[in-house]
């Protein structure tokens, strides 16, 4: 086997392999299981950058197994494929750092991580599948993986959420697999390409196409948590802060969203989904999702809950921007991958600092607390004011280009659900940041910890601000070579391509 065919499957492997170490570790075992989890991390992200660096030069990596004739599993680099696993890759390593922090004397860590070491190699899977069927295999292995991780303490409350999670992620699931299939059926391949495969199909078969087409949306769209297939989401939240951080920033929503932008520019093409009024559908959908969801986030009271509307909320601008059919708003739904990753994992970590340090759940009990933990709160301020769209934070880079492609498709309507949605993003995080800065602390917290005078763990601590800088120059420098901006523009204008 060529390195060319052995490389997609080495990066799958150096979180797959580490994870079912670990699973047979004893709970005592914290140094290897520590030196496993970082170590794998390392490898995964220095193979992804290799990957991406050799790309660049022109060499293609791809590992094809055949399971029946026309049916192949696929794994391989793509401009779109690398962009995904990179960002993965990277919050993937941040989120272990933290996780191990987080859970450092709780019960169960090996099944913990390694479930968690399954799950990152399922998105990575799923960012570098090459066909739909592989998709759909990753796709599902992450709803497997993920549910130990939802139900993790143990609790009624957790065992619910696990099911609901499971209820919602599985029907999804049939409805991705009928889709699959019945395309299939039509086309006798589920390659993602350029353009799409299904344009020599649609005479005579529109309607058929445009079921199929509903079928993948909605299945996809419950990961993706478009409105009404978002229930489970603000659910899952009974899970440990890493795990939040895990469904928000890096895994499950984000291979929804991923999911879609496949469905749309490489297994549709966006010419044939605008030609049958299916991308303005889902525009319509993800617009509507956007606005629910922060009217929503206004009425929580508890932070985790808050975080989780205002996910269901952002997550739509990038199925908004790949739906309007120009490569302007393309690029701002795709480099919102990015976006809403690193600015959205800063605020669950900050919750889970909080959760910790000082038993604060309840946005009623932050009063004061930016005193106590100032640079907690710091970055959770810098990414608050990212989600509202302020410049020159990461958010308002996403809103400008779908602002700008909204126009120039015609799509006016679009600008007013961005002004609706920023000011509703400002009353829900600008009265935290008020009492979090200006009020007095109360006398005491609910649960406080000692951390030898720091204001919480370095190990909770020193993720939390890497990623709150990493929000901030990606929208300082988004106009420089090699940026998620520019890497995303350049996604975007070959979907366009003649």
């Amino acid at each position: 086997m060529s390195l060319a065919q052995a490389l997609p499957l080495l990066i799958l492997a150096s979180s797959l392999l580490p994870g079912l170490v670990i699973f047979v570790l004893p709970e005592r075992s914290r140094g290897a299981r520590t030196t496993l989890n970082i170590g794998g991390a390392v490898v995964k992200l220095g193979l992804v950058i290799w990957m991406v660096g050799q790309s660049v030069q022109g060499v293609h990596y791809e590992f094809r197994a055949s399971l029946l004739p026309g049916l192949d599993m696929v794994v391989r680099s793509s401009a779109l494929g690398l962009f995904f696993v990179g960002l993965s890759a990277l919050l993937w390593l941040v989120t272990t750092v933290y996780a191990i922090g987080y859970l450092e004397d709780s019960p169960h860590r090996s099944r913990f991580f390694g479930f968690f070491s399954i799950c990152v190699t399922a998105t990575a899977g799923a960012a570098l599948a090459g066909n739909l069927l592989t998709f759909l295999a990753f796709y599902e292995l992450l709803t497997l993986a993920t549910y130990p991780l939802v139900v993790h303490r143990g609790t009624d409350e957790a065992r619910h959420a696990g099911r609901v999670y499971l209820a919602y992620t599985i029907g999804g699931g049939a409805l991705v697999t009928i889709g699959t299939f019945w395309l299939y059926s039509i086309t006798g391949t589920l390659e993602f390409e350029p353009g799409g495969i299904v344009a020599p199909f649609v005479d005579g078969r529109a309607r058929v196409l445009s079921a199929i087409f509903v079928l993948l949306v909605a299945g996809i769209g419950v990961k993706a948590a478009l409105v009404p297939l978002h229930g489970w989401l603000p659910t899952a939240m009974i899970a440990p802060a890493p795990v939040s951080a895990l469904l928000h920033a890096v895994a499950v929503v984000k291979v929804g969203a991923f999911g879609l932008i496949r469905v749309i520019f490489s297994t549709y093409g966006i010419e044939v989904a605008t030609g049958l009024g299916l991308a303005q559908g889902l525009a319509v959908v993800a617009a509507i999702t956007i606005l629910f969801g922060s009217l929503r986030a206004l009425a929580q009271t508890n932070l985790k809950r808050l975080l989780a509307y205002s996910t269901v909320s952002q997550l739509s601008y990038i199925a908004l921007g790949v739906s309007l059919g120009v490569p302007v708003a393309a690029a701002g739904g795709i480099v919102h991958l990015v976006h809403q990753g690193l600015m959205k994992i800063t605020l669950f970590f900050v919750a889970g600092n909080l959760a910790e340090t000082l038993g604060i759940h309840e946005i009623r009990d932050m009063r004061g607390v930016g005193r106590r933990m100032p640079w907690t709160m710091a970055a959770f301020t810098l990414c608050a004011f990212g989600m509202i769209g302020t410049p020159p934070m990461a958010g308002f880079v996403t809103k400008w280009y779908l602002g700008v492609g909204a126009i120039e498709a015609g799509a006016s309507w679009v600008v007013w659900v961005l002004v609706a949605s920023s000011l509703l993003n400002a009353a829900y995080f600008l009265p935290i940041l008020r009492i979090v800065w200006f009020d007095d602390p109360r006398g005491d917290w609910p649960q406080e910890r000692n951390f030898g005078g720091a204001e919480t763990s370095l190990m909770l601590l020193l993720p939390t601000l890497f990623t709150a800088a990493a929000a901030l120059a990606v929208g300082l420098f988004a106009s420089l070579p090699y940026s998620p901006l520019e890497w995303a523009r350049l996604i975007a204008t070959r979907q366009y391509a003649p």
